[in-house]
This record gives C-alpha cells, structure tokens and sequence, in this order.
C-alpha cells in the first residue's frame, strides 16, 4: 500500500535517505527541516504519517508533536519519533508527548516499513470516519469529538503463557487503574475475546501452547474484535515475528524486558485512540439514524421509506408473497393542535407512535409518511390478516386515551386506515402505485365517517 510520508529533519542528508528509501517502496515522501515547518506542513498537507527526528533546533520533536497531537486538525496523523536518542526516558517522553511509536537509529528498514504501513492502515480508517463525521457536524446533527473527554476504567485482556511474565505485567497496568483479565490459554481466550468487551488486549507473542500470530489473527479476523487494539509483547530484536505481527493488524508492541513507564505511555497511546474511533463511530451512527428516523416519532421517515418499500416490492413480485400497505390518518388532528397546543398535537404523535410499534412485527416497516399520516408496510401479509392488524390498531386507539401532562388529563382520539396489497397486483404495478391505492382507500375511509379501516378494491 502507499501513502504520503512526512519526513522531518534538521539535517538535510537524514531527510534525503529517508526519502529515497521510502520513494523505493513506492511512498510519496514530503520534506521538511524544523519543527515548525512540519506543523505547517501537516496542516496543509495533510500526509499519512510523519517520521520525525527529536533534536532540532528551535522547536524539537517533542513540542512539535504535543503540537500536532493536541490540534483537532492533525491529531488523527500518526507520528513516528526516529532519532538517536537511545535512553528509555527519551523514549517514554516521545510517547507521552503523543507519539505513535519512537524507533532509535540506525533503524532497520523492515521494521520501519511495517510500522510505516501499520499506521496507515488505521489512518485510512479514521480517515473515513472523519469524513463522515464532518457530513453530520456541518449538518448539525452532531458536536466536536474529545477523545479525552471520556478517559474512564478500561477493561485490559492479557493473554501469557508465563505467570511470572503475566504477573508482572498485571503490576504494571494496575497501576494506572485499569481493570486487567488475565488468561493463561490461548484457545479459551479466543472465546473471552469475542465476549469481554475489551478496550484493550496484550498478547505475549512467545506463548507455546499457540501459534502467537495466528492467535492475533484469528482476533483482528472475528467481527467482535475488530477494531479493538492489539498491544505485542516481543523479544528484542525479534524483527521478524515483529513485521508479521505489524502486518497480521498488532497496533503496537513493547519489547521485553518491558519498562513500566513505557507500557503505560503505550497502554494509553492505544486507549484515547480507541476512545477516538469509537466517538466517531458513534457520531456517524447518529448522523445516520438522524438521516432515516423521523426526530418526533422515533419511526422511518419517508426517505427511509423511498429507498426500502421498492426493495419490499420487488422481493413481492419475486417471490409471489404478498405485501401489504397500510396508510393511518389521525382524525381530525388539526383541531388537537388548535384546541389543546401543538406540544399536546407532539405528544399525541409520539405515544401514537409507540403504540405503531408496539401492533406490528420485527419484519414490518413502520415510518411517518406526513404531518398525522403513518405508513406500515407489512411483507409476506395478505390483505385479510392486515385488516386484522389494522382494525385491532383501531380499536386499541379508539378505546384508549391518550395521557397527557404526566396523566393528568386525557384525549381521545381515533384513527383512519386504508389498505392495500400486491395480491393481485398485474406486471405494471409499482411500489407508489401500491400507496396510492391504499392513499385512496384512506380517503374512503374518512368520507365515510372516519374512524374505520377500507379495502383498497384490486
């Protein structure tokens, strides 16, 4: 895969060997010479992934990448500390200034290529999500993300082999209060995995009892697990297990004998991304749901309505199973609102709406077609079983006041039902002529009188 590569540095010949052995595996590289150029760079750009060096004049690594990380601009961009800084106190700083991973030079060009094109790969992901993101944010269905906004207990898995490797580990996590499961057997952790709802899990990639790669595999493959973060425990200098783990979907790795302060800094890297991807992920749920639900109601709107009844029909005439329509008209609806208010005409909307969904089926597509219209579309239904759904709905209403201002007080209020069916529907039937039939016996049903279900005629 290729991406478009940031890479930083104040001495120029570092950039350009970099360049050059990116540039020859097919990424397109940036360069840039100080750390405020890189901001600028990043903000305008907006590459893939920056490798950045720590010792620079002026502004060094670390506040430039406490820069990019805390700007909601550039904070979804991994950054790579690649420097010679060689001390574990360097290495935590980069980390918890909020870098993605900090290698020491000279760094072994597999393992910066795997890492390269593993944080891409979560980019490309958070990149979509943020697209849809701002789709529902400049429609203002949804806020601003803070992915520190929400930085509670997490729940850890740890699958080890090696109690006394296990039981350090669990020392360490525990200290930054989170809660820490720990399993000893990689074929039951399979099973945990799929059903812990962890925001995080560790694998010890030496276990003996499992294939350690295959066992994360098999993780990042089931749809439970997907997107949770892999944490790797690796051997120093274990490259090659390291670059398959990268490749097999390992978001990260600490190497034994592992330091402390440095698993925490990880530990936390991987849980604010987490907590990122899941807000966005939220957000475009409710955008979506914003985009179909009817805001009042609860139920489908008729966009919903446009893009599925089609499909419904379609599968009618297929299978030669029938589909029903229904259309509903509260009763004189409008003097509700000029009587009693039009937060009484809501509310009246509402629990009519609840009670629409407490009478129909999982199978049966519920949504507000108007004002006081409602639409149910009900597969595999002939038209006698619909008529005695609707004239239950009918008499359940009629019979059943309305609760208004906390019980207070009640309404009563009935409803009009016209139904249609594709049971003798010809070749030239669509889904809008099926409505309009059923539109049309609606409007029979109120000329008679109101209060009462029509048969559309075949």
């Amino acid at each position: 895969m290729t991406a478009r590569v940031l890479v930083v540095d104040d001495l120029e010949p570092n950039v350009k060997l970099l360049e050059a052995k990116l540039r020859a595996e097919y990424f397109d590289v940036i360069g840039a010479y100080s750390g405020q150029e890189a901001i600028d760079l990043a903000m305008r750009e907006k590459p893939d992934i920056i490798l950045l060096d720590v010792m620079m004049p002026g502004m060094d690594g670390f506040e430039a990448c406490r820069i990019l990380k805390n700007d909601p601009e550039t904070m979804h961009i991994p950054v790579v500390m690649v420097t010679a800084l060689d001390q574990q106190a360097d290495r935590v700083a980069g980390l918890e200034a909020g870098a993605d991973d900090f290698l020491t030079k000279p760094v072994e060009d597999l393992a910066l290529f795997a890492r390269v094109r593993s944080l891409t790969r979560l980019k490309m992901m958070t990149d979509e999500l943020r697209a849809r993101h701002a789709t529902g944010k400049d429609l203002g269905v949804v806020g601003s993300i803070d992915p520190d906004s929400d930085a509670s207990e997490a729940r850890i898995f740890l699958i080890d082999d090696n109690e006394d490797q296990a039981s350090r580990l669990m020392t360490s996590i525990g200290d930054g209060n989170h809660q820490v499961i720990h399993e000893i057997d990689p074929e039951v952790a399979l099973g945990r995995a799929r059903l812990g709802d962890f925001d995080l899990i560790i694998i010890n990639l030496s276990i003996e009892a499992m294939d350690p790669l295959r066992l994360c595999s098999s993780i990042r493959s089931f749809e439970e697990t997907r997107l949770t973060p892999i944490l790797g425990v690796v051997r120093v200098g274990d490259t090659r297990k390291l670059v398959r783990a990268l490749d097999i979907g390992v978001n990260d790795y600490v190497t034994r004998p592992v330091d402390r302060n440095e698993l925490s800094a990880r530990i936390a890297t991987q849980l604010r991304r987490k907590r990122y991807v899941d807000q966005l992920r939220s957000s475009f749920q409710v955008s979506l749901e914003m985009a179909v639900t009817d805001q009042l109601t609860g139920l489908y709107n008729r966009r919903y309505l446009a893009s599925h009844l089609s499909a419904m029909f379609d599968r009618a005439f297929w299978t030669g199973r029938p589909l029903a329509v229904m259309v509903i008209d509260i009763d004189h609806f409008k003097s509700v609102n000029d009587v009693h208010g039009h937060d009484t005409g809501d509310r009246v909307l509402q629990e009519f709406a609840d009670r629409i969904t407490n009478s129909i089926r999982g199978i049966d597509l519920a949504c507000r077609y108007g004002g006081e219209e409602f639409l149910i579309a009900m597969p595999d239904t002939d038209l006698a079983f619909a008529s005695v759904v609707a004239e239950r709905l009918r008499q359940e209403v009629a019979s059943s006041k309305f609760k208004l201002n906390s019980g207070r007080d009640e309404l009563g209020v009935t409803v009009s039902i016209g139904l249609a069916s594709t049971e003798d529907s010809s070749e030239e039937d669509t889904a809008q002529k099926l409505i309009k039939r059923a539109d049309e016996a609606l409007y029979e049903a109120k000329n008679g009188g109101r209060n009462r279900v029509i048969k559309s005629a075949a």
